[in-house]
């Protein structure tokens, strides 16, 4: 279950499919995104793709008969239109046309209608209709779902038709599982379904011929677990969504300082740079170590590269200048990267910030932690940002202890000139009275083996202050896997499947309201152990983008949840 070397199959499909001889490419704004994931711009070339064009955009009227065009776009009304206006006034050879999902029978009529100068050779579906940021992660790329804390039709839609293309692509067709109470999740589990029933033709791969369970596509709500995207991550590819933001596996660099010109912009694909691949999941102490290795090997090989003394050397030399050339890229830009979080490390004061955050979402020491909290919120050196999550995690952990002080911390973040309005947007959109589960281990007694894990938690002690925080995802799948019963927490769409007892052997997992990588590193641990797991989301968060994302789900409500912290609250809300 390798989501990139999905979408690359798809890819290959197309090229192989349109024959020998020079082509164009002709994308909408999202396959753009999702082609340029999987394959680099050089990897196109070799497969004679010299073109590429977008059909949402202004383009010249030339024609250009001595190339063939591959279409690859989202089969939506808009495109629809856009491909049919082309058809009627070819400009190419001949077309060969991939949806990237389930296309309607009368779309297709009307492109054969309009298709006068039978150009079209080919139309098929691949369903690659999502982008694959690892082999078990894909993301939506949609930074806001909700409004007035319920689904944005359009959001709804899409998130429909990537979850159907990602279970085409890996042929499963699986029981539905959907987190209970949430009706986002209920009513998106509900349109797969009803999607998987209307194709149920596309959805007939081998049936359970072995007697194993049937695989399982489990909807789960951002809100069940808002202390994951909030918290600092110390692994590397984590660490720098947090930092620096990642954008369809591009690091923007243009605003930094000292940053060379040539690395402003800098490409972190696994699949494309060994290093990166290798490392995403080390924490940042190892990838320090790690590239200190790196840099010795090539300063050897530089030192190598200067003895050319003979013919042989000569040769030698111009063959394993290339990959010298690489490493020497790869070196740059990996020790530009962890230049810039050691410097934003150091600046924020984020180790003493990070510590705090992972006791809190671990440990209840309410006096304590609430000292700690005030001291460092003042501390000038902590960024606004930074201390407003230190108040979020606090106001998350102990909304319902008998003193809790939220109010007097939103003052010192109110006189700092922060945004006090997040804390009681993010008590709406996932405080105490919306969350199902366990989320800080408020474990009552009853619950021997929630008991007994926390207790040999606690007995071995940590490995790391700053990864004590497990995200609540871990919990569920582990769960899932030890065959434990699901029916009350996550009821099934469809039951017909679910007599099954054993656990599943393939599981697909989204989060309405995003995935975090903390949560995609687990998923990580779980496949090393055996395990079949993809993650998805409506996007990756990172803390930044949460907050804004909870802030638009909740503008314009009226807030009943926190009578307390009204004066802090939005104008919109009260």
């Amino acid at each position: 279950m390798n989501l990139i070397s999905g979408i690359k199959l798809y890819i290959e499909k197309m090229c192989a499919e349109s024959g020998p001889g020079m082509k164009i490419i002709l994308l909408d704004k999202e396959t753009t995104s999702i082609i340029s994931m999987a394959f680099s711009q050089s990897d196109m070339l070799q497969r004679e793709v010299y073109l590429f064009e977008r059909l949402d955009s202004g383009r010249s009227n030339e024609r250009l008969k001595y190339l063939k065009c591959i279409v690859f776009i989202r089969p939506t009304k808009q495109n629809i239109q856009l491909l049919a206006n082309e058809l009627r006034n070819p400009k190419y050879s001949a077309y060969y046309i991939y949806f990237s999902n389930i296309i309607p029978r009368t779309d297709i009529k009307y492109l054969a209608e309009c298709d006068e100068s039978e150009s079209v050779r080919e139309v098929k579906e691949l369903y690659a209709d999502y982008l694959c940021v690892n082999p078990n992660l894909f993301s939506l790329n949609m930074p806001n779902c909700m409004a007035n804390l319920n689904w944005l039709p359009d959001a709804l839609t899409r998130s429909m038709q990537g979850i159907t293309a990602v279970l085409l692509s890996l042929k499963l067709n699986p029981v539905i599982r959907y987190r209970a109470g949430s009706q986002a999740a209920q009513l998106l589990a509900k349109m797969i379904y009803e999607q998987i029933t209307k194709d149920s033709t596309l959805f007939d791969f081998r049936s359970n011929m072995d007697g194993s369970a049937p695989p399982l596509l489990l909807v789960l709500d951002r809100r069940d677990d808002p202390v994951t995207p909030l918290l600092h991550q110390w692994t590397y590819q984590a660490m720098v969504h947090e930092l620096l933001q990642i954008k369809n596996n591009r690091v923007d660099l243009s605003d930094r300082p000292n940053v060379p010109k040539d690395f402003k912009e800098l490409v972190l694909s696994g699949d494309q740079d060994e290093f990166y691949g290798t490392n995403m999941y080390a924490n940042y102490g190892e990838i320090g170590a790690t590239i200190k290795t790196l840099m010795e090997e090539f300063q050897r090989k530089a030192n190598d590269q200067k003895k050319v003394e003979s013919i042989a050397d000569m040769k030698n030399f111009i063959e394993s200048y290339p990959q010298f050339k690489k490493m020497s890229g790869t070196v740059q830009k990996h020790l530009c990267i962890i230049g810039e979080l050691s410097g934003l490390s150091n600046k924020r004061n984020l180790f003493e910030v990070s510590e705090l955050e992972q006791e809190i979402a671990c440990k209840a020491e309410h006096s304590a932690q609430l000292q700690r909290i005030k001291k460092l919120i003042a501390d000038e050196r902590v960024t606004i940002e930074d201390a407003l999550k230190l108040v979020a995690l606090y106001a998350l952990r102990y909304e319902r202890h008998a003193n809790c002080d939220t109010s007097s911390l939103l003052q010192i973040i109110k006189s700092r000139g922060g945004r006090a309005q997040i804390v009681p947007a993010l008590i709406e959109y996932a405080g105490n009275h919306v969350r199902q589960g366990d989320l800080f281990n408020m474990v009552r007694i009853t619950d021997a083996v929630k008991l007994t894990r926390n207790l040999i938690k606690g007995l071995k002690g940590v490995e790391n202050v700053f990864t004590q925080h497990t995200p609540l995802l871990k919990e569920t799948l582990e769960d899932i896997f030890k065959g434990r019963e699901l029916d009350p927490v996550f009821p099934a769409i469809n039951s017909e499947l679910v007599p099954f007892r054993r656990p599943p052997q393939e599981l697909v997992v989204f989060i309405i309201g995003g995935a975090t990588y903390e949560e995609a590193l687990a998923v990580h641990q779980l496949n090393n152990s055996g395990y079949k797991i993809i993650l998805g989301g409506t996007t990756i968060h990172n803390s930044q983008s949460f907050i804004n994302e909870v802030l638009t789900a909740t503008n314009g409500i009226q807030f009943k949840h926190t009578k307390s912290m009204i004066k802090y609250c939005s104008t919109d809300n009260i």
